[in-house]
């Protein structure tokens, strides 16, 4: 009994570990990616940063896959009799008896799966504007949430396929009872599309996608929400706007970039691309 206890508190563990490290990967990398391509003046055109955003997604996924496949693992395991008994037994057993190729099956799919989603992100960001009829700098938090949900079911819905055949890859397993529990069995990425299109029907690729919807859509909600309120303290602090609720100009403030002021932001950035050359020779030696 108790090793079955310790099953469900070994999920919300790794779940934890997973959402953590993935995020704070990802944001890392966005924020490097966009200095690289940023102008002279910081700016960045959108196709570019909804590249970033990919780029910046695949290298969180790289750093923490093999903790997703563990998420897969335990769920997909006995409970009644376990093959695994927590995170690092977990890692450890597939490594030892499967390879370290088996901590990153299906992690194509995550690559392939990125220009769909970022896709879908994008097809809603470029009609904010006319869906509200208003310039984006008016929205509301419950606009802003709206905005992230909506672009979060439409990104997941078309990246769902790729999703639904990583799970299954990254679950089956000589070793678990039944295959890990996969409906299918298959030899490779395309085979395992093949074998559920064949088998299960063509919309059998978005089976689960409402339960991962419950999931995703209130969190991206809630995520552009906190980011762009916490954009409006930001700038109420700095005195730019009159409240941390609007984006309000504050009157009598000169928000203008005048020329003194625009050389002055060209030698600093300037100066960090310097620094960060010389860091990179002297990590390099």
């Amino acid at each position: 009994m108790d090793s079955d206890r310790n099953i469900p508190l070994a999920e919300v563990t790794v779940v934890t570990r997973y959402y953590v490290a993935s995020s704070a990967i990802h944001l890392s990398a966005y924020k490097k990616i966009v200095h690289l391509h940023m102008d002279e003046l910081g700016y960045i055109s959108q196709w570019r940063a909804i590249a970033a955003g990919g780029l910046a997604g695949i290298a969180a996924a790289l750093a923490t896959y093999p903790l997703e496949v563990v998420e897969t693992r335990l769920i997909a395991q006995n409970c009644q009799q376990p093959t695994y008994k927590g995170v690092l037994h977990t890692l450890s057993s597939i490594y030892h008896s499967e390879g370290l190729k088996a901590l990153y099956r299906g992690f194509s799919l995550t690559v392939i799966g990125a220009v769909p989603f970022s896709l879908g992100c994008y097809a809603v960001y470029i009609n904010l504007d006319m869906l509200w009829e208003e310039p984006s700098f008016r929205f509301t938090p419950l606009q802003n949430f709206i905005n992230g949900c909506m672009a979060a079911g439409l990104a997941q819905t078309l990246s769902f396929p790729f999703e639904t055949v990583k799970r299954k890859m990254q679950a089956q397993s000589a070793l678990l009872p039944h295959c890990g529990g996969a409906d299918v069995h298959f030899n490779g990425m395309l085979d395992c599309f093949r074998q559920v299109i064949k088998n299960k029907g063509f919309l059998s690729l978005w089976s689960g996608l409402t339960a991962n919807m419950v999931k995703i859509v209130p969190y991206s909600g809630l995520l552009f929400t906190c980011f762009e309120m916490c954009k409006q303290v930001c700038l109420y602090r700095n005195g730019y706007i009159v409240s941390p609720l609007s984006y309000q100009l504050t009157p009598g403030v000169d928000q203008s970039l005048g020329a003194s002021e625009l050389e002055e932001v060209k030698r600093y950035l300037r100066n960090r691309k310097f620094h960060s050359q010389q860091s990179t020779i002297g990590n390099r030696w």
